[in-house]
């Protein structure tokens, strides 16, 4: 049996792009979605969550961008003394690269976020995280540990699966996310290890980095046409549809229009239909 869950990342990013998580589910394909504890509409989307039910909710853990969920009086080698997270996931590596950050202190964030969506009575399918930190090892190590303690077992392996995209030419610029999924290879094997060792379990195939800013129609179709031709088991499409709106224009993301573009595509009847034809069935990480 060949299986396909389709997460949605960064519910609770914006109102926006909750209203198009949930238009995606309802109308489309999407089965599955990740939500960020420091998201400005946050208490939105566990709203919705709540509302829709066969919609997997996990967590969308984030090391960079944007304030941190823990707040603690004494030294913190992860955010600053605003409690600003690192800028971006260069600046994170370097501090990672340059042995800067304590183990403890991602722990303790990554903890308050889980903390955060459970108050909110979320039961958190799996963990995923914001400009896939956690295929460094030592975000893994962290996320592990703490995942241990909630007795949370599902994660993503953000690891680009071959024969992704057989129709990139209508992509638009798709280069520099190929070459960030090449680039995060150099961890895979290292993931594996931390993950077998706690035992973490993931999906077989990863799809959706090399496509994102990019992930229209004929992209989608050509990664259900990648899913259908590989061997039985389980993949994950990653996407990041969502509604534009003021919020999401103002907001730190180069993702605005492109999140309507998503939507429009996993919401094609075309699409439903090439899943049908491959015989892949949806489902969420609480199958896996």
């Amino acid at each position: 049996m060949r299986r396909l869950i389709v997460n949605a990342d960064d519910f609770g990013f914006t109102r926006g792009v909750n209203a198009g998580i949930i238009r995606g589910h309802l109308d489309g394909i999407i089965t599955s979605a990740t939500i960020m504890a420091s998201g400005a509409a946050f208490d939105d989307a566990v709203a919705l969550a709540h509302a829709h039910p066969k919609l997997g909710v996990g967590c969308h853990l984030v090391l960079v961008g944007g304030k941190a969920v823990s707040r603690v009086q004494h030294r913190n080698s992860l955010s600053d003394s605003n409690g600003n997270l690192p800028s971006s996931l260069a600046a994170l590596i370097a501090k990672l690269t340059a042995n800067r950050i304590r183990r403890e202190d991602i722990q303790r964030e990554l903890r308050a976020q889980l903390e955060r969506v459970l108050a909110a009575g979320i039961k958190v399918t799996h963990l995923d995280s914001h400009k896939h930190t956690h295929s460094h090892p030592r975000v893994l190590e962290a996320l592990a540990t703490v995942a241990e303690e909630f007795g949370i077992t599902r994660i993503r392996r953000p690891f680009e699966s071959t024969g992704t995209l057989s129709r990139s030419s209508s992509l638009r610029n798709p280069w520099k996310q190929r070459a960030l999924a090449r680039a995060a290879r150099r961890w895979e094997g290292r993931f594996d290890e931390i993950s077998r060792s706690h035992g973490l379990r993931s999906p077989d195939y990863f799809w959706g980095v090399g496509a994102t800013g990019a992930l229209n129609r004929e992209a989608i179709l050509g990664i259900i046409e990648a899913a259908g031709s590989l061997p039985e088991g389980t993949g994950e499409l990653m996407c990041h549809p969502g509604e534009y709106d003021q919020d999401l224009e103002t907001s730190a993301t180069r993702l605005k229009r492109e999140r309507e573009a998503e939507l429009k595509g996993l919401m094609d009847p075309v699409v439903a239909k090439a899943v049908k034809h491959h015989n892949i069935s949806l489902i969420d990480f609480r199958q896996l």
